[in-house]
Order: C-alpha cells, then structure tokens, then sequence
C-alpha cells in the first residue's frame, strides 16, 4: 500500500500593503496559529441546506504575489475553497486590491476595490460586474469627492435591510495620509453608477479602516482594524452612519494583533464566521462566534488559500444541485480515485478494500449499507450495517458501533453531504466537527480537517452506487 504526500509548501508571508508604511513599527515575530480542538466549538454543527440543494460561499480576493488580479474562489461549507477560476479580472489599468464582491438584485455580481498600491495617490475606487462571477467586466473608477483626499482605500459593500445598496470606504486626507476614517457612500441609482457624497462613520473614528458592517435586527455590527493598536475592534449602532460605539478593543476576540480587513458572514448552523487577513504572519484566518459576537473560536489558518489569497468578502447563496440522497435505500460506496475500491466493513471498522463481482457474499455483505436520515439531524444523513450498528467516528477513525441513544452518539454519527471531485459523487462532513471529511487514507476512513487540496478532496469524494448485496 501506498500513502499519499499530503505535504503542501506554505508561501513566504508579505507585508500588509501598511505594514510598511512610515507610521508602522516592524512587523512582529511569526505568531503562533492555534490549533482548536474538534468539539471545542460551542454549540457548532455542520450544517445544509434543503436536499438537492447547496450553499455557495463566493470570494474573489486579490493575490498575495500580484495585486494587478483576482481570483474566484467557492466552498459549500465556508472552509474549503476551491480555485473556480485563475486570474479572473484584471482592471484596464492601475491596480485591484481589497476587492469586496456582492450580488445585486438585479442578478450581477459586484466588485469594488482598492485602484492603487499603497505608495501612490489613490483618490478612486474601481467598479467592475459579472454575470456569472467568473467572467468580469470593468465599470469605471469612481473618485471619491473629498477634500484634500489622498487615499480612498479598503472600500466594502453593504445592502442595508432597505434594499439600499452602500460602500464604506477609509479614507484619508493629504495633511495626514496614513490616517484614515470610514466613510459612507449610498448608491443613488438602481445601476449602481451614482453616489451620494460621502458622510463619515459617527463614533468609529479616525485612524480606523477596513471597517465591515452587518445588520442583525435594528442593530448595526461594525468590525473595524485599528491603526494604531493593530487589533480589530467591534461597534455597535442604531443608525448606518452611527454614532458608533466601540465596546471591543485591544486582543478582546482572541484574534492576536496585526490583524485587517474583517468579513463576517452567516453560516447555515446559525453562527457567524469572520474571516481576516493575518498579514503579520501571512496567514489568513478564520474564527465562529455563536452568541452573537460576545466570544469566538480560536482563529484557525484557512486551509488552500492561506498565503495565497488577501483581503476579500463573501458571497453566500443557495444554489440547485446539491446532494440527494434516498434514505431507506442500501448502497455501496466506490472511491472516485480508487474506483475499484469500496466502503467495507471490517471487525467493526470502516476500510476501503478492492470489491469484485468474485468477491465472495460476505465481503460483498459488509460493503453495502443503508442510507438513513441523519440521527442528530434529518437534513444530515447516517449508515446503517446488516447488524443495526451505525457509522460514527472515535478517536478519529470510522467504525461501527451499537446506538447508545445518547446525544453524543447521534452527532457522531451524522454526517453532512457534500458535492465531491466527480458527477454525482459525495462528500460527508462529520455534523459535530465542521470542516473535518470522511476520507480515505491508506485505505482506511476516517475524519479528517480538509487541507485545501485537490488530493484531499479526492480522497473524500465518493459514488454512491447499486449495492453489492
């Protein structure tokens, strides 16, 4: 038997487009990244939407080698972003850096980004549209109508619960260029080719940027980097434009310093996932809150696209094709890169050994199974054995055991489905250990965190088929 190589080169961290500004200090020693514990997560499970259907998480960030481009990243689980496609937009002229993508109700796709690097004069903010979030069109540069203004930078979408469409943007002006305030600009027009002149975030402040907003009821939730502090800080307000209050400062999230450009989206569980741009280090991370932003997980390297993709946001949708699998049904389950080798039962334990038509009626026995609606979750689904005993994963490994009716039990058993590598083939997220997959290795299964890779995700993908018995 052979082991695959799930060795992967990490990129040389490169300084944040300010961390090399004259007002900053030296950029710190690499910070540690902290490993979090599966089930350390509160009250997370994975989650999906309705059968034949998935979630989409969109991102299109700029590249840590080349800020002239963008790429064009999605995941159905907001952790494994795969590369749709390379090089996807490249503006007619300057540059596109901390792009912010949203999709209008009129069925495009927007982007709004950075149009200078950090050394020049940067008084516009780019504009360019998609219909399909991969093929991209440039819109215009749109200069930002402030006085004395030297950098418009870092601008960022959002739709407010009116359908009012708006972009904050951190500006500064030319008697203090590295100090920058959040400022509002709303979309006068359904086309987005015309805006209001631009009113400063009440409360936030000055020496403030990258500021993102979300809405949960009539309240206003700002994440905001400080400057001089080098943290993101968290806002409240009652009203867009504010007054602001920062109720959150300095290492409150567990997040570390040296931390820009923060987006927070809603995940199908419930809870809110922020993902930031480590430039400290060169990674970019990930961390969940599920109380409403009072604590977060620890923040977790972003698996693929870590020292590779910088400063985006992300587009969430439910799209059609999804996973459907019948439940009650028996079937068999055939690798999608070993595909002579199938799910099988052995000594309680789960493997992936070679199945044939001369495969005796045991063997072919203990390779099929019956597909039931997940025991912690009905939109999950679990695997039943000819014994009654159910697929669960223990220390890691995927084995067989009795239901012991306790809740545990149930969640360890659930799995998630997930669109795989191949037509029609399947990935299962464990229920209680978001973003760790059942897959293959060494032909055994087992649960592991996805890495990014293709290899993994082959690993992971399999066809349901007729069973063998």
């Amino acid at each position: 038997m052979t082991v695959e190589d799930r060795g992967i080169p990490s990129d040389p961290p490169a300084p944040s487009r300010r961390g090399i500004l004259r007002a900053l200090l030296a950029l710190p020693a690499t910070a540690l990244v902290w490993g979090e514990m599966p089930g350390a997560v509160g009250s997370a499970a994975a989650a999906a939407p309705s059968k034949g259907y998935a979630t989409r998480y969109t991102i299109v960030p700029f590249l840590n080698s080349d800020d002239g481009v963008v790429n064009v990243y999605q995941s159905d689980d907001a952790t494994d972003f795969r590369l749709l496609k390379a090089t996807a937009y490249t503006p007619p002229s300057n540059r596109i850096r901390d792009a912010s993508v949203f999709k209008h109700t009129n069925g495009y796709y927007y982007l709004t980004y950075t149009t200078h690097t950090w050394q020049d004069v940067s008084t516009t903010i780019g504009f360019a549209r998609s219909s399909d979030r991969v093929n991209w069109t440039f819109l215009y540069d749109h200069t930002v109508p402030l006085t004395n203004l030297s950098r418009a930078w870092a601008p960022e979408w959002f739709v407010d619960s009116d359908g009012s469409v708006n972009v904050i943007v951190s500006c500064s002006a030319t008697d203090n260029e590295w100090i920058f305030t959040p400022y509002l600009l709303k979309a006068t027009n359904t086309g987005l080719t015309s805006w209001s002149a631009p009113v400063a975030l009440s409360g936030i402040g000055a020496n403030h940027i990258d500021t993102y907003i979300v809405k949960i009821g009539s309240t206003y939730h700002a994440f905001t980097k400080n400057e001089t502090a080098k943290y993101i800080e968290y806002a409240t307000a009652t009203s867009l434009t504010g007054p602001y209050t920062i109720s959150r400062t300095g290492d409150w999230a567990g997040w570390g310093s040296y931390r820009e450009g923060p987006s927070v989206v809603r995940l199908d569980n419930g809870g809110w996932r922020i993902f930031f741009d480590g430039y400290g280090d060169g990674t970019y991370y990930f961390s969940d809150s599920y109380d409403t932003f009072a604590t977060w997980t620890a923040p977790k390297a972003l698996a693929g696209i870590s020292g590779t993709a910088r400063h985006f946001t992300v587009v969430k949708e439910t799209v059609s094709g999804g996973v459907s699998l019948s439940t009650g049904v028996s079937r068999s389950f055939q690798s999608v890169n070993y595909p002579t080798r199938y799910w099988q039962e052995q000594s309680s334990l789960l493997n992936l050994p070679v199945v044939s038509s001369a495969a005796s009626s045991a063997e072919k026995a203990a390779s099929a199974f019956t597909v039931v609606a997940g025991l912690a979750d009905a939109g999950g689904y679990s695997f039943r054995d000819a014994a009654g005993n159910y697929l669960r994963h223990y220390d890691y490994r995927a084995r067989f055991d009795a239901d012991d009716g306790t809740p545990t039990f149930a969640k360890d058993a659930t799995y998630v489905a997930r669109t795989g590598t191949a037509a029609g083939s399947v990935r299962f997220e464990s229920y209680n250990y978001p973003g760790y997959y059942l897959r293959h290795y060494n032909y055994q299964l087992r649960v592991d965190p996805t890495d990014g890779t293709d290899q993994f995700r082959q690993d992971s993908s399999f066809n349901p088929v007729t069973a063998w018995a």
